[in-house]
Protein backbone atom coordinates (compact mmCIF):
# COMPACT_ATOMS: atom_id res chain seq x y z
CA UNK A 1 0.00 0.00 0.00
CA UNK A 2 2.82 2.40 0.89
CA UNK A 3 4.53 1.59 -2.42
CA UNK A 4 1.29 2.29 -4.32
CA UNK A 5 0.86 5.64 -2.58
CA UNK A 6 4.47 6.48 -3.36
CA UNK A 7 3.90 5.66 -7.05
CA UNK A 8 0.78 7.86 -7.12
CA UNK A 9 2.65 10.75 -5.52
CA UNK A 10 5.49 10.34 -8.02
CA UNK A 11 3.06 10.31 -10.96
CA UNK A 12 1.27 13.39 -9.65
CA UNK A 13 4.63 15.10 -9.19
CA UNK A 14 5.62 14.38 -12.79
CA UNK A 15 2.27 15.61 -14.08
CA UNK A 16 2.51 18.80 -12.05
CA UNK A 17 6.06 19.39 -13.23
CA UNK A 18 5.19 18.92 -16.91
CA UNK A 19 2.05 21.00 -16.53
CA UNK A 20 4.08 23.82 -15.05
CA UNK A 21 6.80 23.36 -17.66
CA UNK A 22 4.22 23.70 -20.42
CA UNK A 23 2.57 26.77 -18.91
CA UNK A 24 5.85 28.60 -18.25
CA UNK A 25 7.45 27.57 -21.53
CA UNK A 26 4.45 28.72 -23.54
CA UNK A 27 4.38 32.02 -21.65
CA UNK A 28 8.09 32.65 -22.30
CA UNK A 29 8.03 31.75 -26.01
CA UNK A 30 4.84 33.67 -26.75
CA UNK A 31 6.20 36.79 -25.05
CA UNK A 32 4.38 36.61 -21.73
CA UNK A 33 7.50 37.67 -19.86
CA UNK A 34 8.69 40.27 -22.33
CA UNK A 35 10.10 43.18 -20.37
CA UNK A 36 9.19 41.55 -17.06
CA UNK A 37 11.31 40.12 -14.27
CA UNK A 38 10.97 36.33 -14.13
CA UNK A 39 9.38 35.26 -10.81
CA UNK A 40 11.35 33.58 -8.07
CA UNK A 41 10.80 29.89 -7.31
CA UNK A 42 8.87 30.88 -4.20
CA UNK A 43 6.57 33.17 -6.19
CA UNK A 44 6.02 30.54 -8.86
CA UNK A 45 5.24 27.88 -6.26
CA UNK A 46 2.64 30.17 -4.73
CA UNK A 47 1.19 31.26 -8.08
CA UNK A 48 0.75 27.69 -9.34
CA UNK A 49 -0.02 26.16 -5.94
CA UNK A 50 2.73 23.58 -6.22
CA UNK A 51 5.72 22.62 -4.10
CA UNK A 52 9.12 24.28 -4.42
CA UNK A 53 10.55 20.96 -5.69
CA UNK A 54 8.06 20.91 -8.58
CA UNK A 55 8.91 24.52 -9.41
CA UNK A 56 12.63 23.86 -9.21
CA UNK A 57 12.38 20.87 -11.58
CA UNK A 58 10.31 22.82 -14.14
CA UNK A 59 12.78 25.72 -14.06
CA UNK A 60 15.65 23.24 -14.51
CA UNK A 61 13.98 21.77 -17.58
CA UNK A 62 13.37 25.21 -19.07
CA UNK A 63 17.00 26.08 -18.43
CA UNK A 64 18.07 22.92 -20.29
CA UNK A 65 15.93 24.05 -23.24
CA UNK A 66 17.80 27.37 -23.28
CA UNK A 67 14.79 29.48 -22.22
CA UNK A 68 16.08 30.45 -18.78
CA UNK A 69 19.41 30.97 -17.07
CA UNK A 70 20.31 31.47 -13.42
CA UNK A 71 23.01 33.99 -12.61
CA UNK A 72 24.52 34.98 -9.27
CA UNK A 73 22.86 38.08 -7.78
CA UNK A 74 20.57 38.33 -10.83
CA UNK A 75 18.29 35.39 -10.17
CA UNK A 76 16.59 33.54 -13.01
CA UNK A 77 16.26 35.47 -16.25
CA UNK A 78 14.58 34.78 -19.59
CA UNK A 79 17.14 34.12 -22.30
CA UNK A 80 17.00 35.82 -25.72
CA UNK A 81 15.52 33.75 -28.52
CA UNK A 82 18.96 33.10 -29.99
CA UNK A 83 19.75 30.94 -26.95
CA UNK A 84 16.66 28.72 -27.20
CA UNK A 85 17.02 25.13 -28.34
CA UNK A 86 14.96 25.42 -31.51
CA UNK A 87 15.27 21.68 -32.16
CA UNK A 88 13.49 20.85 -28.91
CA UNK A 89 9.98 19.51 -29.62
CA UNK A 90 8.41 21.54 -26.79
CA UNK A 91 10.05 24.78 -27.94
CA UNK A 92 8.91 24.11 -31.51
CA UNK A 93 5.36 23.47 -30.31
CA UNK A 94 5.34 26.70 -28.30
CA UNK A 95 6.69 28.61 -31.30
CA UNK A 96 3.63 27.54 -33.26
CA UNK A 97 1.44 29.21 -30.65
CA UNK A 98 2.96 32.60 -31.31
CA UNK A 99 1.39 34.98 -33.78
CA UNK A 100 2.14 33.55 -37.21
CA UNK A 101 4.75 35.39 -39.25
CA UNK A 102 6.08 35.05 -42.76
CA UNK A 103 9.57 35.36 -41.27
CA UNK A 104 9.14 32.24 -39.14
CA UNK A 105 7.85 30.25 -42.11
CA UNK A 106 10.74 31.44 -44.27
CA UNK A 107 13.24 30.33 -41.61
CA UNK A 108 11.60 26.91 -41.33
CA UNK A 109 11.59 26.51 -45.11
CA UNK A 110 15.21 27.60 -45.48
CA UNK A 111 16.19 24.90 -43.01
CA UNK A 112 14.06 22.32 -44.79
CA UNK A 113 15.55 23.09 -48.19
CA UNK A 114 19.03 22.48 -46.80
CA UNK A 115 18.06 19.16 -45.18
CA UNK A 116 15.25 17.34 -46.99
CA UNK A 117 16.64 17.29 -50.56
CA UNK A 118 19.88 15.81 -49.22
CA UNK A 119 17.89 13.23 -47.25
CA UNK A 120 15.93 12.31 -50.40
CA UNK A 121 19.20 11.96 -52.31
CA UNK A 122 20.59 9.62 -49.64
CA UNK A 123 17.34 7.66 -49.56
CA UNK A 124 17.65 7.05 -53.30
CA UNK A 125 21.10 5.61 -52.68
CA UNK A 126 20.61 3.58 -49.52
CA UNK A 127 16.95 3.10 -48.57
CA UNK A 128 16.03 -0.44 -47.54
CA UNK A 129 12.91 -2.11 -48.95
CA UNK A 130 11.20 -1.52 -45.59
CA UNK A 131 11.95 2.22 -45.73
CA UNK A 132 10.80 2.43 -49.33
CA UNK A 133 7.54 0.82 -48.26
CA UNK A 134 7.05 3.53 -45.61
CA UNK A 135 7.58 6.27 -48.22
CA UNK A 136 5.03 4.55 -50.46
CA UNK A 137 2.63 4.25 -47.52
CA UNK A 138 3.02 7.97 -46.79
CA UNK A 139 2.25 8.81 -50.40
CA UNK A 140 -0.78 6.49 -50.43
CA UNK A 141 -2.04 8.30 -47.32
CA UNK A 142 -1.72 11.59 -49.20
CA UNK A 143 -3.76 10.14 -52.07
CA UNK A 144 -6.39 8.96 -49.58
CA UNK A 145 -6.39 12.39 -47.91
CA UNK A 146 -7.04 14.04 -51.27
CA UNK A 147 -10.18 11.89 -51.45
CA UNK A 148 -11.18 12.86 -47.92
CA UNK A 149 -10.24 9.48 -46.42
CA UNK A 150 -7.25 10.58 -44.31
CA UNK A 151 -5.93 13.70 -42.63
CA UNK A 152 -4.14 15.91 -45.17
CA UNK A 153 -1.56 17.27 -42.75
CA UNK A 154 -0.77 13.98 -41.01
CA UNK A 155 -0.38 12.22 -44.37
CA UNK A 156 2.01 14.90 -45.66
CA UNK A 157 4.06 14.72 -42.48
CA UNK A 158 4.19 10.90 -42.67
CA UNK A 159 5.60 11.14 -46.20
CA UNK A 160 8.33 13.63 -45.35
CA UNK A 161 9.32 11.87 -42.14
CA UNK A 162 9.55 8.58 -44.05
CA UNK A 163 11.99 10.20 -46.50
CA UNK A 164 14.13 11.52 -43.65
CA UNK A 165 14.27 8.10 -42.03
CA UNK A 166 14.92 6.37 -45.36
CA UNK A 167 18.13 8.38 -45.68
CA UNK A 168 19.69 5.97 -43.20
CA UNK A 169 21.37 8.91 -41.50
CA UNK A 170 20.25 9.21 -37.85
CA UNK A 171 21.06 12.93 -37.81
CA UNK A 172 18.58 13.59 -40.60
CA UNK A 173 16.01 11.39 -38.86
CA UNK A 174 16.34 13.60 -35.78
CA UNK A 175 14.92 16.50 -37.79
CA UNK A 176 11.46 14.92 -37.78
CA UNK A 177 10.15 17.33 -35.11
CA UNK A 178 11.47 20.34 -37.03
CA UNK A 179 9.97 19.10 -40.28
CA UNK A 180 6.63 18.34 -38.62
CA UNK A 181 6.51 21.83 -37.11
CA UNK A 182 7.57 23.42 -40.40
CA UNK A 183 4.89 21.51 -42.29
CA UNK A 184 2.18 22.47 -39.82
CA UNK A 185 3.19 26.11 -40.24
CA UNK A 186 3.61 25.81 -43.99
CA UNK A 187 0.28 24.13 -44.65
CA UNK A 188 -1.55 26.61 -42.44
CA UNK A 189 0.02 29.34 -44.58
CA UNK A 190 -0.48 27.81 -48.04
CA UNK A 191 -4.06 26.79 -47.30
CA UNK A 192 -5.03 30.26 -46.11
CA UNK A 193 -2.86 32.36 -48.40
CA UNK A 194 -3.33 30.38 -51.61
CA UNK A 195 -6.08 27.90 -50.77
CA UNK A 196 -3.97 24.95 -51.84
CA UNK A 197 -2.77 21.65 -50.46
CA UNK A 198 0.38 19.62 -51.07
CA UNK A 199 0.92 18.64 -54.72
CA UNK A 200 0.49 14.91 -55.27
CA UNK A 201 2.47 14.89 -58.57
CA UNK A 202 5.39 16.68 -56.85
CA UNK A 203 5.47 14.16 -54.02
CA UNK A 204 5.10 11.26 -56.43
CA UNK A 205 8.14 12.58 -58.30
CA UNK A 206 10.16 12.31 -55.08
CA UNK A 207 8.86 8.80 -54.40
CA UNK A 208 9.48 7.61 -57.96
CA UNK A 209 13.02 9.01 -58.02
CA UNK A 210 13.90 7.34 -54.72
CA UNK A 211 12.43 4.03 -55.87
CA UNK A 212 14.34 4.34 -59.17
CA UNK A 213 17.57 4.88 -57.22
CA UNK A 214 18.11 8.24 -58.92
CA UNK A 215 19.74 10.51 -56.30
CA UNK A 216 19.91 13.62 -58.49
CA UNK A 217 16.24 13.40 -59.45
CA UNK A 218 15.22 12.78 -55.84
CA UNK A 219 17.19 15.83 -54.71
CA UNK A 220 15.68 18.01 -57.43
CA UNK A 221 12.12 16.82 -56.82
CA UNK A 222 12.27 17.52 -53.08
CA UNK A 223 13.90 20.89 -53.72
CA UNK A 224 10.99 21.79 -55.99
CA UNK A 225 8.40 21.01 -53.28
CA UNK A 226 10.03 23.28 -50.72
CA UNK A 227 11.02 25.83 -53.33
CA UNK A 228 7.36 26.39 -54.20
CA UNK A 229 6.68 27.34 -50.58
CA UNK A 230 9.61 29.78 -50.64
CA UNK A 231 8.14 31.39 -53.79
CA UNK A 232 4.78 31.81 -52.03
CA UNK A 233 6.55 33.33 -49.04
CA UNK A 234 8.26 35.83 -51.32
CA UNK A 235 4.94 36.73 -52.93
CA UNK A 236 3.27 37.15 -49.55
CA UNK A 237 6.12 39.34 -48.36
CA UNK A 238 5.77 41.62 -51.39
CA UNK A 239 2.06 41.96 -50.64
CA UNK A 240 2.80 42.79 -47.03
CA UNK A 241 1.27 39.54 -45.74
CA UNK A 242 2.23 38.65 -42.17
CA UNK A 243 -0.65 36.49 -41.03
CA UNK A 244 -1.08 32.80 -41.82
Amino acid sequence: MDDARSDIRSALGRNLTHGMLDALGRAIVTGGYGGKVFPTEADLAKQYAVSRSVTREAVKMLTAKGLLSARPRQGTIVQPEGSWNLFDSDVLRWLLERKFSIGLLRQFSELRVSIEPAAAELAARTATPERLALIDAGYRRMVAAEAGKDDTLDADIAFHVAVLEASGNPFYAQFRDVVETALRTSIRFTNRFKGRTASLPAHKAVKDAIEARDPAAAHAAMTQIIGEVLVLIGEAGQQGGTEG
